[in-house]
């Protein structure tokens, strides 16, 4: 009887699984690249590929991959959201977010979005095929150019938390989503209060709360974050605070 393709023999017969692959990046020539570098590893098997965020999602639920290799700027739905959407329909599918952005808060908004790596297009193929095997053996991983120092001591955690289908948003209550909303729409403390009726003070403790939850720190990651996670319907226009 011959082996499956998802599978590999060592030895006297020993049989090993290979680390099944979805590619979703808008690029085509990006998957090919990509197929052609991870069909070449024993242990890899390229499952199949999707150009955007609709197409990703079905083939996800289609194949079931072990490790989905994400473009988190795709057209449409943010790369995000469509990592918590995957951490509801396919909650034993790892995502691994391959990006052009190479900054600190890009790498703390994808893993507080549930995915469980984070590498750049410009990392070298080795340090993405370190990446692969780490995410498929249950490790973190983020592309040691762009994680600072508060990224590496909050992986753990933040990988840990993003296995529980459903965060981050799930995690905020009402009245959180609503701050993080108005925060990333630019109003300030002052402004927020008055329109929710509030203290400026419970402003502010609400949005120590947000900030914990989604492990991101400064305002300014909070404001990414909305925009980027869906919460900001086309209509919200940003607005400029003091």
């Amino acid at each position: 009887r011959m082996p499956s393709e998802s599978t590999i023999t060592f030895g006297r017969g020993h049989r090993m699984q290979k680390i099944r692959i979805l590619l979703v990046d808008h690029q085509a020539l990006v998957r090919a690249s990509l197929r052609i570098l991870l069909e070449a590893e024993p242990d890899m098997q390229v499952v199949g590929e999707a150009p955007n965020s609709p197409a990703a999602l079905a083939q996800a639920r289609e194949t079931i991959p072990d490790i989905i290799l994400l473009e988190i700027g795709l057209p449409g739905i943010s790369g995000l959201k469509v990592i918590e959407q995957l951490r509801h329909q396919c909650p034993l599918t790892r995502v691994l977010v391959l990006s052009v952005y190479a900054d600190a808060a890009s790498v703390r908004s994808a893993l507080a979005a549930g995915s469980s790596a984070y590498v750049t297009k410009h990392a070298a193929p080795a340090d993405l095929l370190t990446a692969i095997r780490s995410v498929a053996q249950g490790q973190p991983f983020v592309d040691p150019t762009v994680a600072d120092p508060l990224v590496h001591s909050r992986l753990m955690w933040a990988s840990l938390q993003a296995a529980t289908p459903g965060r981050p948003r799930s995690l905020l209550s009402p009245r959180e989503r609503e701050v993080l909303i108005r925060l990333g729409q630019g109003y300030t403390n002052r402004q927020i209060a008055e329109q929710i009726n509030v203290s400026v003070k419970s402003v502010e403790t609400y949005r120590a709360r947000i900030a914990l939850k989604l492990e991101l720190h400064s305002r300014a990651d909070l404001i990414r974050y909305a925009h980027a996670s869906g919460l900001l319907t086309p209509e919200m226009s940003p607005l400029r605070g003091d």
